[in-house]
């Protein structure tokens, strides 16, 4: 991270459907009935672990933001309540989603690019685990650059 090799801060894993990577039955179901309801091919899943206040993420823009004018990314968050913020890019007020065990966060359009989004680190917290489901854009495993 920014030239030095740090710690992540939280525990992730990310199948790649597209490439034949097989996830979880009920993931991969999800992500079928999420792509039919937004009018979009999910064919990537992650799953990140926050296990308690200490794991957190840095404000930020999915990379499908830089390849795609629009992108749709679906977050469900599973265990204790934790806040996403979302904010404009390059700094400003924020607002915060506080996602209680079984919300879905959809971020589509230009969001991915207009806005970032962090999961600050809290003085104490039970585990969470977010999954997201994002689509193929140019330029990412398995995908051909003219797509």
């Amino acid at each position: 991270m920014y030239d030095r090799i740090v710690d992540e801060p939280r525990l992730t894993h990310r199948w790649l459907l597209a490439e034949g990577e097989s996830a979880p039955r009920r993931l991969r179901e999800m992500a079928a009935e999420l792509g039919e309801h937004y009018g979009v091919g999910f064919s990537q899943i992650g799953a990140n672990l926050y296990r308690d206040g200490a794991d957190g993420v840095a404000w930020h823009g999915d990379r499908v933001a830089r390849e795609r004018p629009e992108a749709v990314v679906a977050l469900v968050s599973l265990g204790a309540t934790r806040p996403l913020r979302l904010r404009p890019t390059g700094g400003g007020a924020s607002v915060a989603f506080p996602l209680a065990s079984g919300a879905l966060l959809v971020m589509g359009g230009t969001c991915q690019r207009t806005w970032q989004h962090s999961v600050p680190k809290t003085a104490a917290s039970g585990p969470r685990i977010s999954v997201q489901f994002r689509h193929l854009y140019p330029g990412a495993p398995g995908v051909p650059s003219s797509a």
